[in-house]
């Protein structure tokens, strides 16, 4: 993909996006089918976009909609299970699709088997609590439309048939569970990502600028910033004055947000957390395993290392993955400096970052111990999924760096989010994202509530109402509480997305 140059040296916009990766793509798309004439330049210090966060390899392309993810439903010290947050993410993913079936139907847009591709999500667990745990959290679940269809079993006859590998040479009397949700996916957000700025390229006032680094952003008198860009090819600096601007560089925002220097950005901290996958390289392994198995994640981990036994669809190809493997490196981005995170120290945030180390020393711990595992260790932890593994089937491949919000809220003085934060500015003029999963597969219900921060006014407008319901047409209701709408929204995204067979798929 390269830099178009037509208008590649605008000294004027509407909007600025920094960082090419699935949030920039998704609210440079989102603006331009609500307003068409808007101007807007794009600035990735890489080469390619989604080459960080959003790359395939880099994330696990689960297409987060809390069928699996045991983190997004605890258990309280009642014994009840607390589901709001499954439901806010499955809704959330519910909208993701309706827009990109929107996409794939009305636009310049390449198939969706490039990037989505039906696979069943399953929870596992094993042990007589966990088992009792999993038990009442399908309980919970069934409460709700959004999760009909899921089924749970106890059987290790049945489990065999959901998932071979997890249960060949498993002991039967090891007490065991789990939880299927046919209606699962894959999702590629890198390829999904260049789709959508392919699709961004074509349309006038959008310009790609590829291997350009912002430098620097300030407020200028009048309301609009001052953007500093520097090429990374030829060393040229250039600047830009932007109506909005949008730090969506992953990693790199949190120190571009500082050097805006807004009220609401003060305080917050960033703390970097690395993963690392083993990758099968045995096609017959592969070829055992149709489903994204995810289990419980060890005490003091952090969310982002759930472990979990993943088909992929990558590029085409079928893959299988089983992590992540933590790890810690002052980088903020894969292809960032090991200053990363020194740099982005400040009087202001020093002490919520220190807070919240004292208070995550077993995190502190955990990750130590990670990063000095043997391949033996690793091997060990993947047994407890497939019980059967070879250490000569697998080999390690490097994830994707993720960065974790540190903020101050009302009853601590730091605080370690492990979400996504949109930060804006009171007058709407900038806003950044800060933080982690589930991201990606939310990508266009965090954009929305962007919008409404930024955009309140138009927000409001027919024009926009009547655009946003013809991309997504469930906007504004939630589903959640609908199971009509909701049944007619997934047949519709189902049909256009290819998602009605998982068998025919797989």
């Amino acid at each position: 993909m390269a830099n178009t140059s037509s208008n590649s040296q605008r000294t004027e916009c509407d909007v600025v996006l920094i960082g090419a990766g699935i949030m920039s793509a998704t609210l440079g798309v989102l603006l331009k089918e609500l307003e068409p004439g808007l101007t807007i330049e794009i600035f990735e210090r890489l080469d390619v976009a989604a080459a960080e966060s959003s790359d395939a390899w880099n994330n696990a392309g689960t297409g987060h909609s809390a069928f699996c993810e045991l983190n997004y439903t605890p258990e309280h010290e009642d014994g009840s299970i607390d589901i709001s947050k499954a439901i806010k993410i499955a809704e959330s993913f519910e909208i993701s699709k309706q827009f990109w079936a929107y996409l794939t139907q009305q636009k310049n847009f390449q198939l969706p088997e490039t990037f989505i591709t039906p696979i069943p999500h399953m929870s596992f667990v094993w042990g007589a609590e966990n088992v009792q745990y999993l038990r009442k959290r399908y309980e919970a679940l069934q409460a709700n439309a959004l999760f009909k269809g899921m089924q749970y079993s106890e059987d290790h006859d049945q489990l065999a048939q959901w998932m071979p590998l997890t249960m060949q040479g498993r002991e039967r009397s090891q007490d065991v569970a789990a939880t299927r949700m046919e209606l699962g996916t894959d999702v590629n957000f890198g390829a999904l990502t260049r789709n959508m700025f392919g699709m961004l390229q074509e349309m006038p006032g959008v310009s790609m600028n590829f291997n350009h680094e912002v430098k620097d952003l300030k407020k200028q008198d009048d309301g609009t910033w001052r953007v500093k860009v520097k090429n990374r090819d030829t060393g040229d600096k250039r600047k830009i004055r932007a109506k909005f601007v949008f730090i969506g560089a992953g990693g790199g925002s949190l120190r571009l947000l500082e050097k805006s220097d807004i009220p609401e950005g003060r305080g917050f901290g960033g703390f970097p957390v690395s993963g690392q996958w083993l990758k099968c390289t045995n096609p017959a392994v592969i070829e055992q395993h149709q489903a994204k198995v995810y289990g419980k994640a060890s005490v003091g981990s952090p969310p982002m290392s759930v472990p979990h036994l993943d088909t992929r669809v990558i590029n085409g190809q079928r893959a299988l993955l089983f992590g992540p493997y933590a790890g810690f490196s002052t980088k903020f981005l894969k292809e960032g400096s090991y200053f990363d995170l020194i740099k982005t120290i400040q009087h202001d945030n020093i002490i919520p970052m220190l807070a919240a180390g004292i208070d995550n020393i077993p995190l502190t711990k955990y990750l130590i111990n990670q990063v000095r595992q043997s391949p033996e260790d690793r091997l060990a932890a993947l047994k407890e999924f497939y019980p059967e593994a070879r250490m000569e089937d697998w080999e390690l491949e490097i994830a994707g760096q993720r960065v974790q919000v540190i903020k101050k809220d009302k009853e601590h003085v730091g605080v370690l989010e492990f979400g996504t934060e949109v930060v804006s500015a009171a007058d709407g003029s900038i806003a950044a994202l800060l933080g982690a999963s589930p991201g990606a597969s939310t990508a266009v219900s965090i954009m929305l509530t962007l919008l409404q921060r930024c955009y309140p006014d138009k927000m409001k407008t027919e024009n926009w109402k009547t655009r946003l319901k013809q991309m997504i047409p469930s906007y504004g209701q939630p589903l959640a509480n609908s199971p009509v709408l909701l049944r007619e929204t997934r047949a519709y995204t189902n049909e256009v997305l290819g998602l009605n067979s998982v068998t025919t798929v797989l």
